[in-house]
C-alpha cells in the first residue's frame, strides 16, 4: 500500500481534531477525502505529509514512517496545502526553479519545469511574477510545484479553488491522468468534483471516519433510496412490482411510468429485467437514479 494510516490521532488540549482513524490507499487510486469544515481533513493531510506530528497512532507513505522517516516521506509526496503558500515577488519559472533546487532535481530541472508548466496550462503566464497572476493561475502554480519532483503520492487540499469552468475541466483531466500511476488524495467541498474524478470516498466528521468505500458502493449502501423509473408495454400491477427482490417501495408516476425505490438500485435493475423476461412483459423505458454523493454526505454528517 502507498499510504497506511493506523489509529492516527491529533489532540489539541481537550479537543480531538482527529480521533484514531485508520485507512489504506493503494497506487492508481484517486480518493476523495470529504468532511464538513473542522472535521479533521486538513489536519490529517498535514500529519500524512510530515508537516504536523501526530499525538498517537502511525502513518506510513511508501513504507516510510511519517515521524521517524519524515524526509523520505517528503521526497515521495507532492503536497498542495489549502492555503497554497507562494512567493508573490518571484517569477513563475524562478519559483519552480527554487522548488526544483529543494528537491535536488539537478540537471533535469529546466526540462522538468517546462514539462510541468505544460501539464498545468501555465505556458501563457510563464514570464510573469506570481503576484500578477489570477487566483486560478496561482492555484495552477501550487499544483505545478506539487508535481515538479514526480512524486509517487499526491495530496491535494482544495486543488480547484478559484478555477473557471474551462480551467476546472483541464485540471480535473490532469488529476485523473495522474491518478492512473500515482496515489492521489483529493480534499474538496464540491461533491460533483469527487463524482467526476474519484474512485473512492472517505468521509470524516468530528475527527472520525464515518464512511469509506468505492463511490458506487457508497451510493448503493447509504441506506437511502435511489429509484428506477420504468414503463411497460403491458399492464403491470403495483403488487407485482413490489415483490421484485430489493424493491423498498413502488409508486405510479403517471399512466405509463412506475417508480421503484431501493437502496440497491443496480441490483433491482437486474431483478427487474429478469421479472420482465419471466413474465413476458416488454420494458419500453428504463432509467436509474442513484442517490447523489452530496445527499449521502449531508445525511451521514447529520447523523453523527
Amino acid at each position: 500500500m502507498s499510504i497506511q494510516v493506523s489509529e492516527l490521532s491529533k489532540v489539541y488540549g481537550e479537543q480531538r481534531a482527529v480521533d484514531a482513524i485508520s485507512f489504506e490507499l493503494k497506487k492508481g487510486e484517486i480518493t476523495g477525502f470529504l468532511g464538513p469544515n473542522g472535521a479533521g481533513k486538513s489536519t490529517t493531510m498535514k500529519m500524512i505529509t510530515g508537516f504536523l506530528p501526530p499525538t498517537s497512532g502511525t502513518a506510513t507513505v511508501c513504507g516510510f514512517d511519517v515521524v521517524s522517516q519524515s524526509l523520505e516521506v517528503r521526497k515521495r509526496v507532492g503536497y498542495l496545502p489549502e492555503s497554497n503558500p507562494l512567493y508573490y515577488d518571484m517569477y513563475l519559472t524562478e519559483f519552480l526553479g527554487f522548488v526544483a533546487g529543494i528537491h535536488r532535481i539537478g540537471k533535469q530541472a529546466t526540462k522538468r519545469i517546462d514539462e510541468v508548466i505544460g501539464l498545468t496550462g501555465l505556458q501563457p503566464e510563464r514570464n510573469k511574477k506570481i503576484g500578477a497572476l489570477s487566483n486560478g493561475y496561482k492555484q495552477r502554480v501550487g499544483i505545478a510545484q506539487a508535481l515538479l519532483h514526480d512524486p509517487e503520492v499526491l495530496i491535494l487540499d482544495e486543488p480547484t479553488t478559484g478555477l473557471d469552468p474551462n480551467q476546472l475541466a483541464d485540471i480535473r483531466q490532469l488529476i485523473k491522468t495522474l491518478g492512473a500511476s500515482k496515489t492521489v488524495i483529493l480534499s474538496t467541498h464540491i461533491m460533483q468534483e469527487v463524482e467526476a474524478i474519484c474512485d473512492r470516498a472517505i468521509i470524516i466528521n468530528q475527527g472520525k471516519i464515518i464512511a469509506d468505500d468505492q463511490l458506487a458502493a457508497l451510493q448503493q449502501n447509504s441506506g437511502s433510496n435511489g429509484y428506477i423509473l420504468v414503463s411497460f408495454g403491458e399492464e403491470v400491477s403495483q403488487e407485482e412490482l413490489s415483490k421484485i427482490p430489493g424493491v423498498a417501495a413502488v409508486s405510479k408516476k403517471d399512466e405509463q411510468h412506475w417508480q421503484l425505490f431501493s437502496s440497491q438500485v443496480d441490483e433491482v435493475r437486474k431483478n427487474l429485467l429478469q421479472f420482465a423476461l419471466i413474465n413476458n412483459r416488454n420494458i419500453l423505458s428504463l432509467q436509474s437514479n442513484s442517490q447523489s454523493l452530496e445527499s449521502i454526505f449531508r445525511e451521514l454528517t447529520k447523523r453523527v
